[in-house]
């Protein structure tokens, strides 16, 4: 369903050329739950922006759905992430001035509104934060945010979501709340794609992967997670 097709990108500045992926393939099906493991500075965070159709690989092709995202003009690419790619950030991304309710609308523009809030509240409820709906980001504790972010992501029903790090800001419980509703997705059939630096996804990831230097260099599958 998504596809990297032997991926490089180099960023340039003036102190040279730094590689932030190189030769990277990798192929993610409907019902997958992928974490990619790595350090910091890994190419973790590269490859996930890349494979979401929002940084352009120097060399290689990015597939959703057999379309090349990046051959697609900005404007397509863009319409293409709002329907069908779901983001979760490690710093959440929320809208300071919009409440937990409004922010979560914000993941479907182009909505009514008066038919998105009723998809909403429902939502947060699952999630539990019905009792958060018109509080801000400001009042809310890290854990509610993230799964305010979360509802943000789920809301449009994505055919995948790219989580980058989304448990990095969290204690453990919270930590284990957020991989759970996010392992309940891919088993409703999503696909999902978690980078992170922790192992707090490795029991519930249907491979793993790790990326070092820009490279993937071992592959697992759920009956062999050693790292």
């Amino acid at each position: 369903m998504l596809s990297g097709d032997h991926i490089t990108r180099v960023f340039r500045g003036p102190t040279g050329e730094v590689t932030g992926l190189h030769d990277v393939s990798l192929s993610v099906d409907r019902g997958e739950f992928v974490v990619v493991h790595g350090s910091s500075g890994s190419g973790k965070s590269t490859l996930l922006l890349t494979l979401g159709g929002m940084l352009r690989p120097t060399s290689g092709r990015v597939l959703l759905r057999g379309q090349d995202l990046y051959a697609a003009g900005p404007t397509i690419r863009a319409a293409i992430r709002a329907q069908s790619i779901g983001f979760v950030f490690q710093l959440f991304h929320l809208v300071p001035y919009l409440n937990v309710a409004e922010n979560v609308v914000a993941g479907l523009p182009g909505r009514k509104r008066a038919d998105v809030h009723r998809e909403v509240l429902p939502l947060l409820e699952r999630l539990g934060l019905e009792h958060r709906a018109n509080h801000y980001p400001g009042t809310l504790s890290a854990g509610e945010r993230q799964r305010t972010a979360l509802a943000r992501a789920l809301i449009k029903q994505p055919e995948v979501i790219l989580a980058d790090e989304p448990t990095g800001n969290l204690d453990v419980e919270n930590a284990g709340i957020v991989v759970r509703y996010l392992t309940s997705y891919q088993q409703r059939g999503g696909a999902v794609v978690m980078v992170t630096h922790g192992k707090d996804a490795a029991a519930f990831a249907t491979r793993t992967l790790r990326i070092e230097r820009g490279q993937l260099q071992a592959i697992m599958t759920a009956d062999a997670k050693h790292l």
